[in-house]
């Protein structure tokens, strides 16, 4: 059984006297410890679809089952401990806080879930450890390479251990070292850590790190390429 089911999925909204529709009747499936890449061009429903996965949107008609969960069935108080628990998003701006440390902003997950001081400080070590980033723990976003600020990011997206990680061109402000070094660590938290993972990207070469890439036009699948023919180098 799929970790991630969408069934019939549409999203449409208004904007003026217009209906726009960034999905149409998508079914999509994800298996538990899998990476995925999305492709397409731009308005082609990408982010929409990572929006209703991460529970921040919800469809017009169909269905979105995450682990089991048909998020879209929750109330909004369940759903939003359900996101604290589950989803782990990596943005392409980082959206780190700028007055807190490292340490701080790994830690605001989990604030959300009412977990002893000792608990916190101990995942939020092997986070930051995980993205090898123990030693900029104490150090301010401003302080950091952009490279290090996604890394942070990470670290906050994996810290509560969520049943899905999302990332929505994670690489788009990066040079390309330390792009590489992003994509290189995402790969790691799948084939290591066994994290489930759907990311949005442009570029043909972040796409190629993923077991199965997507492709998505005018709300619909268009194609995909299946683990067999993608290339991991």
């Amino acid at each position: 059984m799929s970790l991630i089911e969408l069934r019939g999925v549409t999203k449409s909204y208004r904007t003026g006297a217009e209906t726009v529709t960034p999905l149409q009747e998508l079914d999509f499936d994800v298996e538990a410890g899998s990476f995925v890449s999305l492709m397409g061009p731009s308005g082609s429903g990408k982010t929409t679809l990572l929006h209703l996965l991460a529970g921040i949107d919800q469809p017009t008609a169909g269905s979105v089952r995450i682990g089991g969960t048909a998020i879209q069935d929750l109330s909004a108080s369940r759903l939003a401990r359900w996101r604290a628990r589950a989803v782990g998003y990596v943005f392409q701006q980082y959206n780190l806080i700028p007055v807190l440390t490292a340490f701080e902003n790994v830690e605001v997950p989990l604030l959300l879930l009412r977990l002893p001081r000792h608990d916190r400080e101990q995942r939020i070590a092997t986070a930051l450890a995980a993205v090898g980033l123990t030693d900029r723990a104490h150090h301010l976003p401003r302080q950091m390479s952009g490279g290090q600020q996604q890394r942070v990011a990470i670290a906050r997206a994996i810290v509560a251990d969520p049943v899905v990680m999302l990332a929505d061109e994670p690489t788009g402000n990066l040079d390309r070292e330390a792009g590489g070094a992003t994509l290189a660590l995402l790969r790691r938290l799948v084939d290591e850590f066994g994290k489930t993972l759907v990311m949005v990207t442009h570029d043909p070469e972040a796409a190629a790190r993923a077991d199965r890439i997507v492709r998505l036009d005018r709300g619909r699948i268009v194609g995909g390429v299946g683990a067999a023919e993608v290339d991991h180098a």
